[in-house]
């Protein structure tokens, strides 16, 4: 069978989780020594270390796009594809002004007022991969939430390229990037780490990018915040005989085309459907322009888990905790409440893991590698600072003041307790 097939029995399913964990741990060492010596380098030496990296690796010094350019480039832009792009970055703004958090405060009693400030963070740093890896869908994902948080001042970094990407341009300017650079690798994410030039300093680098840019991310947090570092793209499907297996091998397809360490997984109660799943798989892939991709993904991380009961799917599921989960059964909805691990989820025929990729509006940047057991998807909080506000009268603060002393005497932090007996110490008399 193209896609491998294997009888749920515990062991079965805890090689398959094993194998697609093992792909996490691909990354070289060798790469994060190399892009610690950089990182350091621009560290000490700014902008002059920044240009000499740009030139041996981009061939050109790093310059600015200036705001024209991008507006030529929203103008030469096919027609039909700016119009999919606007109606995309619609669709992730309304998404987005949902869910954004706000500041707010309560009174717990007169005199006792609690809250919290909510800000967007200053300035953000935007990686966007140039190439063949130039993906404008993951512009509009990265840039629109920072917008509508508040973000003040985002900052796109991409390689600079002979003729840089109408559609990559045109997504900055829908979305609303302040300023556009080119310059990529290492030497990008180091200036934004930490100021080189004409190239501030960021609160918060976000946006994919290839190994080295991983390590550089990696090695930036502490100094500057980072979204996530992201592993191989995956997809997991559980499906039950009700399933097309078209639309189901399809699916597993958009995933293993990304690279060969990407993972497609299915899940389900049925021999019959495995087995016609893997057919459409073989049979579509045979005619798609990548598949010497897809066969590799497919052959190594590429794999079918049939159970009894879909309730065990879904618990093999929660341990997987995928980047992307679609559920194609009869009452898709019915299984929602077993699944508490997933990047997003994605419920019935007719949500197929490509509309999040463009369209439906929640972001696309997903943890991976199992990291959604205790990661979000990337969002408004992503760009979100917030802050505890309390202010409380005399006579509220001596309602507490000997639970604090209590405490604080408790942790032997004699300063601590004095910082509320004195608010309540009698007067001293002077002496005459």
């Amino acid at each position: 069978m193209f896609l491998k097939t294997v009888i749920a029995d515990g062991a079965a399913e805890n090689r398959v989780i094993a194998e697609m964990k093992a792909r996490a741990s691909a990354a070289r060492a060798d790469i994060e020594t190399i892009v610690r010596g950089v990182m350091d380098d621009v560290r000490m030496r700014g902008m002059e270390a920044v240009e000499e990296y740009a030139v041996k690796f981009d061939g050109v010094k790093p310059y600015e796009i200036a705001q024209s350019v991008l507006d030529e480039a929203y103008a030469a832009c096919d027609p039909t594809l700016r119009a999919a792009l606007e109606r995309a970055a619609e669709n992730i703004r309304d998404y987005h002004e949902k869910m954004l958090v706000r500041t707010w405060e309560y009174q717990r009693a007169p005199g006792a007022v609690l809250g919290q400030t909510v800000r967007g963070l200053h300035r953000v740093g935007l990686y966007v991969p140039g190439g063949t890896a130039a993906y404008p869908s993951s512009v509009l994902m990265n840039a629109i939430p920072a917008k509508v948080a508040g973000v003040r001042e985002l900052i796109m970094v991409t390689p600079p390229t002979e003729n840089l990407s109408n559609a990559v341009l045109t997504a900055a300017k829908i979305a609303g990037v302040d300023r556009v650079i080119a310059i990529g690798g290492t030497q990008a994410i180091a200036a934004l780490t930490y100021g080189a030039g004409f190239i501030p300093q960021v609160d918060k680098i976000v946006g994919p990018g290839n190994a080295f840019v991983a390590a550089a991310k990696k090695l930036a947090f502490g100094t500057v915040d980072i979204d996530m570092i992201a592993g191989p793209s995956e997809v997991l499907v559980i499906a039950d005989h009700t399933a097309n297996p078209t639309y189901v091998a399809a699916d597993l397809l958009s995933q293993a085309e990304h690279d060969k360490l990407a993972s497609a997984v299915l899940l389900t109660d049925s021999m019959p459907q495995a087995q016609a799943i893997s057919c459409e798989m073989e049979r579509m892939a045979r005619e798609l322009p990548r598949w010497d991709i897809i066969k590799e993904s497919v052959a190594g991380y590429g794999c079918a888990v049939v159970f009894e009961d879909l309730k065990d799917a879904c618990a093999m599921a929660n341990v997987v905790a995928p980047e992307h989960l679609e559920v194609v059964t009869e009452a898709p909805r019915e299984l929602l409440p077993y699944l508490t691990n997933a990047g997003a989820i994605f419920l019935g025929s007719y949500s197929p893991e490509p509309l999040g990729d463009y369209m439906a509006g929640p972001c696309h940047v997903l943890p991976t590698s199992g990291t959604a057991r205790f990661f979000s998807p990337l969002s408004t909080d992503t760009f979100l600072k917030k802050t505890s506000v309390i202010e409380y009268s005399r006579e509220e603060l001596g309602k507490l003041s000997d639970d604090i002393i209590a405490l604080a005497k408790c942790e032997k932090l004699d300063a601590h307790a004095n910082s509320v007996v004195v608010r309540f110490a009698e007067p001293k008399e002077d002496k005459a």
